[in-house]
């Protein structure tokens, strides 16, 4: 059984999440062979203060490209 985890910031619509979860499965099955039935896609939505990369919080990162 596939598991597919997203990790993403938060923000994105049920919209675009439904329609990831159907071309990420349909992908899935294609090339891994499996079912749609075993696949599992896992939205995890992180904040962007609970989000750094190169010591910056994606929520001060506009504020420390001022600088």
């Amino acid at each position: 059984m596939p598991i597919i985890r997203i990790e993403m910031w938060t923000g994105r619509t049920h919209a675009q999440k439904a329609e990831l979860a159907r071309v990420i499965t349909e992908a899935m099955v294609t090339i891994a062979h499996t079912t749609p039935e075993a696949t599992v896609v896992i939205f995890d939505d992180i904040a962007k203060e609970n989000w750094a990369a190169a010591g910056v919080l994606a929520s001060d990162a506009k504020n420390a490209k001022k600088k």
